[in-house]
């Protein structure tokens, strides 16, 4: 059941379900909570009560929101105290499990609010401010086909290109994925939500960047072996655990996973957002 959370002049859609430890899921762009119906599960069979957000201006979350600096941008600062509210109105701290734009939002999160936010687990972050990559742009397939149908999208305001990049990112098709597909298209095609994705194009990592630094809690980047934002998603994943102070952070890879780990490898990111959860509780 959708339940709301009233943030300024705005609202944040989320479910809830299960009992134990908080942890909030908080998916990427052009994207909706839907895309964790089978990672949510799990956590909540293994003990956690699981909070899974819509992100401002997308799934059942309102629009025309105002940004921190008064745009009408997108931000990962925008989601992290989106989040960072969340948590606390569920009464944290809480797990942050955060894809794409989310995972940079988590590290915010957990810098800005570390009495809230016990861990980060980021699915395929863009965490660091990423530069345009001429030679894997042509010795990589995946990359240039992904950057292209991204570049598409945001040029043209394209849905068909978004759903054209999508079908690139996802390289393990889950068994629903052709009427979930249809169900998001439907989802964007609704009076203004196009429009509130394209916002999230207004603004870049380098605020999540710049806070990698000021992360107090342990963090695990899990990145998909053919994720096609990336040349090399692994050491993407390396370079942003080299940001973060020494100790805390971690690097760990879904083989042959795509940049939405948590629905086409849902098993892989259970066992290890699992096992990770585990290990820092024996520490």
């Amino acid at each position: 059941m959708t339940e709301y959370l009233t943030i300024g002049d705005g609202r944040i859609a989320y479910d809830i379900a299960g009992a134990g430890p908080l942890i909030v899921l908080s998916h990427g762009i052009g994207d909706h909570r839907q895309t964790f119906r089978f990672l949510a599960p799990q956590l909540v069979a293994a003990g956690f009560r699981v909070a899974n957000a819509d992100i401002r201006g997308h799934g059942e979350s309102s629009m025309n929101w105002t940004s921190h600096d008064g745009s009408d941008a997108i931000s990962r600062t925008d989601v992290a105290g989106d989040l960072l509210a969340l948590i606390r109105h569920l009464g944290g701290p809480a797990v942050i499990i955060g894809n794409s734009i989310s995972g940079g939002a988590a590290t915010i999160a957990a810098a800005l609010g570390p009495e809230s936010v016990s861990a980060v687990i980021e699915l395929n972050p863009f965490t660091r401010t990423q530069g345009f990559d001429a030679g894997a742009f042509f010795t990589v397939p995946r990359y240039r086909k992904g950057l292209i149908r991204l570049g598409m999208t945001q040029m043209l305001k394209s849905l068909p290109q978004w759903m054209r990049y999508l079908d690139i990112a996802f390289p393990i098709k889950p068994a629903d994925y052709e009427q979930y597909m249809a169900d998001l298209a439907e989802k964007l095609r609704a009076p203004g939500r196009f429009a509130e994705f394209m916002k999230t194009g207004k603004s870049t990592p380098a605020d999540a960047e710049a806070q990698l630094r000021n992360i107090t809690c342990p963090a695990l980047i899990i990145m998909g072996t053919a994720d096609p934002d990336f040349p090399d998603p692994e050491a993407e994943g390396n370079a942003i655990v080299a940001l973060i102070p020494a100790g805390l952070g971690r690097v760990a890879l879904a083989e042959g996973g795509g940049h939405h780990i948590q629905a086409d490898s849902p098993d892989r990111v259970a066992e290890l957002t699992l096992k990770f959860l585990s290990d820092i509780e024996q520490r």
